[in-house]
């Protein structure tokens, strides 16, 4: 082939096919029959064959016509149905979607929002996977993590979908035991209870307060990877830890749970965080845009 076949030509050619001559498919085109005529020569010149036999009164295909009519018919009739699967995507998402997130706020606070997302947009496959350590989306065909936390690698794409931040609290049980600490380097004396769950430093925590950001190393006798049993202990008053507010608002509104040295926090806002850009992906794009409205409305509002 000498140049890239156009589809326009393709589409003349079919025309003129089932029209029967060059005339009949120019008025149906409400063009020029010299036009008809140009497109043809050029389809002919990149295919480099003869696909018309031509006379005065009618038209008739070659042998090397025929095979090209019946190509031009498959790609012609593919193109019309991936247009329309494109344009239908946009509006009903469709199609199997991978989900990442930790095993709380998995549990807690996704899980309704992808059953909810499921009610609305019944065409969507769903898989939730819940694991208290980052993956690599690409690596692990993941299509999208929830997470918390605001350390992203740079080369992820991110959208935030909720405010929150970690605090400091403990049970009132523990704090008239041990008693209630007014500094942050007095939390090195406490039994704290620490957590590695993904993006926590295991030991260390890295907290926003009054002089900017500073670090303090704790321990104690109890220690987990998973932050649902960490959140046990506390309530138990075996110790502080440092919790996000998604996981213990109600607990502080009840009074189980005690903040402390409110004037130290991490943020640690909820994100939507994926490989490829929204903008790719309709299905993605409406999963985040749900998910965002979802928590907006919510006990995360």
């Amino acid at each position: 082939m000498k140049d890239l076949l156009q589809l326009e030509d393709l589409r003349v050619f079919c025309l003129v096919v089932r029209k029967g001559g060059f005339t009949a498919a120019a008025e149906a085109m409400a063009v020029s029959p010299a036009y008809v005529s140009k497109r043809i020569r050029v389809l002919e010149q990149c295919l480099t064959c003869r696909l018309l036999d031509r006379t005065t009164r009618r038209i008739a295909l070659t042998e090397q016509g025929e095979r090209v009519h019946e190509w031009a018919q498959k790609i012609l009739r593919d193109v019309e149905l991936m247009n329309v699967e494109i344009g239908a995507s946009k509006q009903q998402p469709r199609g199997m979607l991978r989900i990442s997130s930790s095993f709380g706020f998995g549990r807690v606070h996704l899980a309704p929002a992808l059953g909810a997302l499921a009610w609305h947009y019944p065409e969507l496959s769903i898989r939730l996977e819940v694991a208290d350590c980052l993956i690599d989306l690409a690596q692990e065909g993941i299509d999208l993590d929830i997470r918390v936390g605001n350390e992203i690698a740079p080369q992820l794409l991110a959208r935030k979908l909720a405010d929150n931040r970690r605090i400091l609290c403990a049970a009132p049980a523990y704090l008239a035991r041990h008693g209630t600490p007014t500094q942050l380097s007095a939390l090195g004396k406490h039994n704290c209870l620490v957590i590695k769950e993904r993006d926590h430093p295991f030991g260390v925590w890295r907290l926003n307060g009054p002089q900017g950001e500073c670090s303090i190393r704790v321990q104690g006798a109890l220690a987990a990877n998973h932050g649902e049993v960490v959140h046990q202990w506390a309530l138990q008053g075996h110790g502080i830890m440092l919790r996000s507010l998604w996981d213990v608002h109600r607990d502080l509104e009840r009074g189980d749970l005690v903040q402390i040295l409110p004037d130290y926090h991490l943020p640690a806002d909820v994100w939507a965080v994926y490989p490829v850009k929204l903008a790719n992906s309709a299905k993605l794009r409406v999963c985040v845009e749900f998910i965002q409205h979802y928590f907006s409305q919510g006990p995360l509002a």
